[in-house]
């Protein structure tokens, strides 16, 4: 009888039998007991209150019984781990075992219980395994190392384990070496920055020793890790990849990949004269095409592998196009993928191949398969030139077919091809029409009434066209209603004189009638535009478009290459670098091609800063949803300046778009140009409700850009440093840190925006929440360049204190919605209070007499600065740097008493009394104020200036 009996008994009072079994004396009937007793484990039931007993017949020469007794031990080690010490002699006695199994068997256990008391005892034993004589039991203490550094690193540092693992690289055994390697790049991929695999040209060449003789995982790590090797120079290079190349036969295709990875980076330090380069390539393409002969999983994981290949190195595969025909029985993910590729080696020469199978591909049954054919039809044709004409013809073909997903997909590529191709193809428009009334998809009707506004001129009833498309304009997607107002506008521009009812029409439909603010917001500016300067209005819509790139899809270069040296993995197939995905405390390292050989750029690959400062952000952010209740009805357009007067007689038109957002672009009754904007009517000159604007901060453009560099800083005034406001993780990928400064009189937001995410960030806008001292932005936030992936831009805010006001807990806290072209943002920060001591806070002395006296004695609050090394002159000069004033000063009995006077932005004055005894490194700090709630933050500004 098999072993399933084990999970089939249901008995209760099971866990008393049990445990008289497990002491029985019976060798048999022990083993039974731990069968059932891990049987129980493995489907769910709490057997840890058996732990004494199971750990009781550890004692036992039968191997199968002590590896049953090790399994339930690192089940349940971490819920008793004070019995689980009890087992800490027999793994120490079992690692002196006769039987290499047993040691290792012992090894590996220990570094599976992931307990702290135990582990200190483990040392020893381990220590002792490393060493072993057997190579089996080597290979596994050195595992055993990177779980021991994962629950304890500094103790395996401490023991001197790394480097006992470091000398493992240069076993006999090529087991042990792979198990080495595996093990030091575990512990090297959590410390990014530790040179622990230091691999040079001596250690190379032991690892491909190994390489030869491993079994097929061990070669997977050796692989990897030589792929993070770079080598000195080209020959090192060619050499490598000589040796590297045999296992492009490896009949498991994890190892196939990895070595491909190898190849793929060492390649980019080979001369492409070289005789060898092309060898090489000519050596990559049949692995790769076997890769595809296997079960449709693993042809999906070659194939996203092969998409990044042929990116990098089209000529690998560009006369291999057969093997990426798609086969009948292919699952729907794989023939995607195939198509993907096979448009991409589409070139000049087998153009012709691919369209006829393309088109083929079109008349298929799977709907999402034909979309994606038809579309292939429309790249090809945008990306091999000489076969344009052949793919419009072949897509006309398609069209009267009158199969309705065909029509709408060759509609959207047509456009494509009008974009790249203008004026050689707008014969075919005509035919086009005919199918308007089938067009039910968004992306279709979009692109078909692109085509109508761009080519209005041409089409004798263009009006009566866009006119059908109105008449349900609130149903429309917004998409097809952004892509409406447009083409109608192009129309009036085209044809004033026939279409002036249809544009009104729209414009009234696209801003009173719909709450899309991007709808309205274009409705409004083409209004404006028309209203005020048709000439300016004609220049924009009807600007000469930019034709479309060969490949919109193509992975960016720096990501590109990420990816490339991480073949074989997960980020391979997501097609997205370990960082996007793998989330934890894990450094992941940004890795790099090497240059080629000669190349001007260095061979190493410049560090990439780890983020942010240890100091964790103010635990003061409120929750989600209070946060949002306010900021989601801020208008988050940067707040516009005072707009200064034109003259009448200057275009309006260009003025306006370039003006203080869109407050100032519909704000004022301006005439139209008699040519055009008088039947159209002018914008309505107030703004709806809805769209309200900021209202105007600070003092025009002077304002806005003023941002300090640093002029007139008083002296001493301190700044802390910069802390990690907004994590990556919490914002697609922006970071922000930041501190505030008052410089000049002008309280300063400094901020580092890093932008950690692939794809680029622009259109930045800031807007706070309403806070204690009606903190608001003085103009908007310069960000004057899109922010690229991997770069930091410093940026300097000008605040004003002029905003709304609401308490706030604690009072210094700051909510802030930053706003980028991916989202909107929140996060919560502290200023510190002396950011809002005003410099003209010196009070006269009699006032500061009868005011102290006026206050009540409720309201003194008495604090102690700790270890403050200053004279008193001293201590009053540094605080004069933040504005706070010494009125007086007087001795009493070797004691200084320093009168200090605040003024903060919103006129509330703050008054104090320090004393400072010679000697003595503590100061009292008396504080009094009508508003006691301010004390406490005003003593925290004391201490933070006077220790720093």
């Amino acid at each position: 009888m098999t072993d399933s009996k084990y999970f089939t008994t249901t008995k209760k009072g099971e866990i008393f039998e049990l445990k008289a079994e497990l002491n029985s004396d019976k060798k048999e009937k022990k083993k039974e007991a731990v069968k059932k007793v891990i049987a129980s484990m493995t489907v769910g039931k709490d057997v840890s209150a058996l732990f004494p007993d199971v750990v009781n017949c550890m004692q036992t020469d039968n191997l199968e019984l002590k590896k049953l007794v090790y399994l339930y031990l690192m089940n349940y080690a971490k819920s008793q781990p004070d019995m689980a010490i009890m087992a800490v002699n027999t793994f120490v006695k079992d690692c002196e075992d006769p039987n290499p199994l047993i040691r290792a068997l012992a090894v590996r256990t220990m570094g599976c219980i992931r307990v702290d008391k135990i582990t200190e005892y483990l040392c020893e034993p381990l220590r002792k395994c490393l060493k072993d004589e057997d190579p089996y039991v080597r290979k596994t203490a050195a595992v055993c190392v990177a779980k021991l550094h994962d629950i304890n690193a500094q103790l395996v540092e401490d023991q001197g384990f790394l480097d006992t693992l470091k000398d493992l690289i240069s076993d006999s055994n090529p087991m042990v070496v792979a198990n080495a390697v595996a093990a030091l790049s575990e512990i090297a991929e959590s410390h990014p920055n530790s040179n622990l695999l230091d691999l040079n040209p001596q250690t190379i060449n032991k690892l491909l020793t190994a390489l030869n003789e491993c079994t097929e995982w061990g070669q997977i790590f050796i692989l990897d890790c030589l792929a993070n090797y770079t080598p000195r120079d080209d020959r090192e290079s060619q050499s490598i990849c000589e040796r590297v190349t045999p296992r492009l036969s490896h009949a498991n295709s994890a190892v196939v990949l990895s070595a491909v990875k190898v190849l793929m980076k060492f390649m980019e330090m080979l001369p492409k004269d070289l005789d060898y380069y092309g060898t090489l390539l000519k050596k990559l393409a049949p692995p790769l095409v076997t890769l595809l002969s296997a079960e449709p999983e693993l042809q999906y994981v070659a194939l996203r592998n092969i998409n990044l290949i042929v990116q990098k190195r089209p000529e690998i595969l560009k006369h291999e196009m057969k093997v990426f025909f798609v086969k009948y029985n292919d699952p729907i993910y794989v023939k995607l993928e195939k198509l993907d590729i096979m448009i991409r080696l589409a070139s000049q020469a087998n153009i012709a191949q691919v369209l006829a199978e393309l088109k083929e591909y079109a008349t298929e049954v799977d709907v999402d398969f034909v979309r994606k054919a038809v579309r292939a039809i429309g790249r090809c044709a945008i990306k091999v030139e000489q076969s344009a004409e052949r793919c419009v013809s072949t897509l006309l073909d398609l069209i009267q077919t009158k199969v309705n997903y065909v029509v709408q997909e060759a509609i959207v590529v047509i456009k494509d091809i009008f974009r790249k191709y203008p004026n050689k193809y707008e014969s075919v428009i005509a035919t086009l029409c005919e199918n308007l009334d089938s067009l039910d998809e968004p992306e279709a009707r979009a692109a078909m009434i692109w085509i109508v506004g761009e080519y209005a001129e041409r089409i004798d009833n263009a009006d009566e066209l866009l006119e059908s498309f109105l008449e349900g304009f609130h149903d429309e997607s917004t998409q097809v209603q952004l892509q409406l107002l447009t083409a109608i506008v192009k129309l009036f521009l085209k044809k004033p004189t026939e279409t002036q009812e249809l544009v009104q029409q729209v414009l009234s439909l696209a801003t009173q009638d719909s709450d899309n603010p991007d709808l309205r917001d274009r409705g409004y500016i083409y209004w404006r535009l028309l209203s005020t300067d048709p000439v300016a209005a004609k220049e924009v819509v009807l600007a000469e478009k930019p034709l479309i790139s060969e490949e919109t899809d193509l992975i960016e270069p720096t990501l590109l290459e990420e990816l490339i040296c991480h073949i074989g993995t997960l980020a391979s197939v997501y097609h997205k670098p370990p960082s996007a995905f793998v989330e934890g405390s894990r450094g992941v390292q940004h890795r790099r091609i090497p240059p080629r050989a000669g190349s001007v750029e260095s061979a190493e690959s410049p560090e990439v800063g780890q983020s942010g400062s240890s100091e964790a952000p103010p635990a003061v952010i409120p929750s989600q949803g209070d946060l949002l209740g306010d900021l989601l009805n801020l208008d988050l357009a940067p707040p516009t300046a005072t707009v200064p007067s034109v003259q009448p007689s200057m275009q309006m038109g260009a003025m306006d778009l370039l003006g203080g957002g869109l407050d100032s672009l519909l704000g004022g009754d301006i005439g139209g140009s008699p040519s055009m904007g008088a039947g159209l009517g002018a914008a309505p000159t107030v703004m709806p409700a809805a769209l309200g604007g900021a209202p105007a901060v600070g003092g025009g453009l002077g304002d806005l850009f003023d941002l300090g560099g640093g002029v007139g800083m008083p002296t001493g005034f301190y700044v802390v440093p910069k802390t990690l406001w907004l994590p990556a993780m919490k914002a697609k990928g922006l970071e922000i840190s930041g501190t505030f400064a008052r410089r000049g009189g002008i309280i300063q937001m400094d901020m580092s925006l890093t932008n950690k995410a692939m794809s680029v960030m622009t259109d930045f806008a800031i807007q706070f929440n309403r806070n204690s001292f009606g903190m608001a932005p003085a103009g908007p936030l310069q960000v004057l360049t899109p922010l690229s992936p991997n770069q930091t831009i410093d940026v300097s805010l000008p605040l004003s204190t002029n905003g709304p006001v609401m308490k706030m807990e604690p009072l210094n806290n700051l909510q802030v919605a930053v706003k980028n072209n991916i989202d909107v943002f929140y996060f919560s920060c502290q200023f510190p209070l002396s950011l809002l001591f005003v410099e003209d806070g010196k009070m006269e002395r009699q006032v500061f007499l009868a005011t102290w006296k006026d206050i009540p004695n409720d309201n003194e609050a008495q604090f102690q600065i700790k270890d403050v090394h200053l004279n008193s002159d001293a201590a009053s000069n540094k605080l004069q740097g933040s504005n706070i004033f010494t009125i007086a000063k007087r001795t009493v009995e070797g004691q200084d008493m320093l009168y200090q006077s605040i003024k903060l932005t919103n006129s509330i004055w703050v008054l104090a009394e320090m004393r400072v005894q010679t000697g003595n490194p503590n100061y009292t700090l008396s504080i009094k104020c009508r508003a006691p709630e301010v004390c406490q933050f005003v003593y925290q500004c004391y201490e933070m200036v006077l220790k720093n």
